[in-house]
């Protein structure tokens, strides 16, 4: 891979711009070391919170706000997502350094906290044959992932001071119940296959489990890889979801978004994932790595599964709806229904064969 494999920012997309003069009145003030113009730019991937490129002189930083219209206030928690990063960065070196958090609505509408940036390669859905890393590179790419992961859930969160951050005690109850819920509200259309997914997961609901910090976004584009070794991860991205709780939920999460060679067509077709690649472990292998990695069993595989697919397409749904609802025109929403579908058909699948893979292999 080349340098036009880092990740770059490009033009912010219309009807997602930030007021250019009050944020710059906000920089002044809360970083008054930084000098010269300031340019603003969009990283173009990612469909939940908005990430914008800031260059102030010499400086680079990176702008997180919620998305424009979001109903789901404790998605987008930006005050929370600071306080994590800040606590991590003492105790865990794969996070990007925080540096101001506004909770002033007024200077852009809605919260939003600034960090460094971080540089390196994002391996997001869609790279380009000529990004796309040679199969042995990609091998240890996804060994990297997985091993992250299981670093990842080993940090220790109340040295971090995070013993508060969540709730581990009935955490997998909580969170069926939670993403059914969310479901129900942002629903826009009839797909039976959600329904009966959810009715499984409430029936099966894991009684005991430990307690880890968990990402819950684990995934590829979520991580910054080196340059120079691609095999390396140099920082975990995108904490607005990260909490207390069971990480074989977090693992299982991570497994929703890995796509295999023999899925589906259309669940292919979402390109979740770049991790049909050639090179990458598979879904089950996937498993396998991180039990070694963690030296955690890893129970019940398909109810976790089942659940990841499940949060993804409630997920998913979430955007189809900002989308039906007028409050965001970007069009890469339209087809996002079909998502829903593919997903949940895949998820129902899995139940009823009780595997994570070969799920259409006849």
């Amino acid at each position: 891979m080349t340098r036009d494999a880092l990740d770059r920012p490009g033009a912010v997309r219309e009807g997602e711009e930030l007021d250019a003069t009050a944020l710059e009145a906000y920089l002044e003030e809360a970083l008054p070391d930084l000098d010269g113009p300031l340019t603003i730019e969009q990283f173009p991937s990612g469909f939940s919170n908005l990430t914008y490129m800031l260059r102030k002189g010499e400086r680079e930083l990176v702008l997180r706000r919620p998305p424009f219209g979001s109903r789901v206030r404790s998605a987008h928690d930006m005050g929370r997502e600071y306080r994590v990063l800040a606590a991590l960065v003492e105790v865990y070196p794969k996070v990007p350094r925080p540096l101001a958090y506004c909770d002033d609505e007024s200077v852009l509408g809605a919260p939003f906290y600034l960090m460094e940036r971080v540089s390196g390669v994002i391996l997001r859905p869609r790279l380009p044959a000529h990004r796309h890393p040679a199969p042995a590179e990609m091998t240890r790419v996804a060994g990297a992932l997985v091993d992250t992961l299981a670093e990842l859930h080993a940090v220790d969160y109340a040295a971090a001071g995070l013993a508060d951050l969540g709730r581990p005690e009935g955490y997998a109850r909580r969170q069926v119940d939670g993403w059914t819920k969310r479901y129900a509200r942002a629903r826009t259309d009839h797909i039976p296959e959600m329904e009966k997914v959810a009715a499984w997961l409430d029936d099966r609901v894991p009684e005991h489990s430990s307690a880890a910090l968990v990402h819950n976004d684990f995934k590829y584009d979520n991580l910054v890889l080196d340059r120079e070794d691609l095999g390396r991860v140099v920082a975990v991205l995108d904490w607005e979801m990260a909490t207390l709780g069971d990480p074989l939920m977090d693992l299982g999460t991570s497994l929703g978004y890995w796509v295999d060679p023999d899925d589906p067509p259309a669940f292919r077709a979402l390109e979740l994932s770049p991790t049909t690649l050639p090179g990458n472990l598979s879904r089950l292998e996937v498993a396998e790595r991180y039990a070694a990695a963690s030296g955690r069993a890893v129970d019940d595989l398909t109810f976790y599964y089942v659940f990841g697919l499940f949060k993804i397409a409630v997920i998913i749904q979430q955007i189809y709806y900002r989308y039906k609802a007028g409050h965001t025109r970007d069009e890469r929403f339209a087809g996002l229904i079909d998502g829903v579908r593919a997903g949940s058909a895949v998820a129902l699948e899995a139940a009823r064969l009780g595997r994570i893979d070969r799920l259409f292999s006849g």
